[in-house]
């Protein structure tokens, strides 16, 4: 099967839909599909990465849009090698091209939404999401309605997109999402980070492995920190990710403030063996996220056997809580304060139990080692859906 993924950007800083995008191309590749990318990206910047799949760059798209002239010819005149095409996003170019060149061409395609249909959105950001009423009313509603499918990574993705428009007809398409653990040796990995970060070897560390950004909830996380772990001395918090909007200095402030900056290590992003290394070393995992449309660190967290305390905002909280794999509480500080007492009123052994569920919450529900069957049924079964 010959399967197209069109993105606005294959940039890696964009975050979520580019990792998760590499991710399902390994999945097809293993059972023997071709896959090409299709992107509103710069020609030049595609020609500089190492991405797992042919790019076709069809940018440099213009404006945070990203609308390009080449791409709705560049459809129509390749739609045909494709059995699939698979839209991801919802608020840029790529997605309204795809309606423009594929609505009535046959071929099957859908969108992968990205968590981009929250109602999160509509409460936190109301002045655009006025501009993307409109946008929706005249544009989007008649996309979602011709898209062969419309795709969530979770069920709880699914009912919350219902809340956000009107006119909301689609066909609903719920398709596992995760990634894979890790492959390397931890212990090693562990080693390797305490040396690259010696102020943290021998504490207990809380961590958070997130872009650092208001919605990740990253000043609840300090406060919360401040007023239940670092109480022991024997803590310590571990921030690790992009300053992606300047906030690092503020939170450092923050920390200072509470009287826990020694106790505080931001380590900027952490890739390949630094980031398990810190998941190995770290004790808890943490993010008490204002919206989190899957969380796939937070899948990471639970392969190295983390419990998580998480806001209900992320939205695998529910599938935690099944397997008891940590704590949920409000996207709020009393929530997050509440959920980190409940951690360290545990014992040593409840800890380990949490730990083993936590293993097993990965590999029944985000271990793309086994959820991939389901992956490429759906998949398969979408391909089938020619008009």
């Amino acid at each position: 099967m010959n399967i197209l993924h069109f993105i606005s950007s294959v940039d890696p800083a964009t975050g979520g839909p580019v990792e998760g995008l590499k991710q399902r191309i390994a999945i097809y590749h293993s059972a023997g599909h071709h896959v090409e990318v299709a992107s509103l990206d710069d020609p030049a910047f595609v020609a500089s990465l190492n991405f797992p799949a042919p790019l076709i760059a069809l940018g440099p798209g213009r404006g945070t849009f990203a609308y390009s002239p080449r791409a709705v010819p560049w459809l129509r005149a390749n739609v045909a090698r494709f059995d699939l095409v698979l839209v991801n996003g919802v608020w840029n170019y790529n997605t309204l091209a795809a309606h423009q060149a594929l609505a009535g061409s046959g071929i099957p395609w859908a969108i992968f939404t990205h968590g981009m249909m929250d109602p999160y959105f509509k409460r936190e950001f109301p002045l655009k999401h006025i501009k993307k009423s409109l946008y929706w009313h005249m544009r989007l509603a008649r996309v979602f309605r011709d898209a062969t499918a419309i795709l969530f990574t979770t069920e709880e993705e699914k009912l919350l997109a219902r809340q956000s428009f009107s006119r909301y007809r689609v066909r609903e398409m719920v398709i596992p999402y995760g990634t894979f653990g890790p492959t390397l040796d931890l212990a090693t990995a562990r080693e390797e980070f305490l040396t690259r970060f010696p102020a943290v070897r021998g504490k207990r560390l809380a961590i958070c492995l997130s872009r650092i950004h208001p919605k990740k909830g990253t000043d609840i996380l300090v406060q919360a920190f401040a007023a239940t772990l670092a109480k022991n001395s024997d803590w310590g918090l571990v921030i690790a990710g992009p300053d992606q909007v300047g906030w690092q200095r503020d939170l450092e402030t923050l920390a200072q403030t509470l009287g826990i900056a020694d106790r505080a290590a931001f380590t900027g992003k952490l890739e390949g063996s630094l980031k398990w290394g810190a998941f190995a070393a770290s004790e808890v995992f943490v993010l008490p996220s204002h919206q989190e449309n899957f969380g796939i660190v937070v899948a990471e967290a639970l392969a190295c056997a983390l419990p998580v305390v998480l806001s209900d905002k992320i939205n695998i909280w529910r599938e935690v809580l099944r397997h008891s794999a940590g704590f949920v509480a409000p996207d709020t500080l009393d929530g997050t304060v509440a959920s980190l007492t409940c951690y360290t009123a545990l014992t040593e052994e409840a800890r380990a139990t949490m730990r083993t569920r936590a293993l097993e919450c990965f590999r029944q529900e985000f271990d793309l080692s086994t959820t991939s069957v389901k992956v490429l049924e759906n998949i398969e079964h979408l391909a089938g859906n020619k008009r």
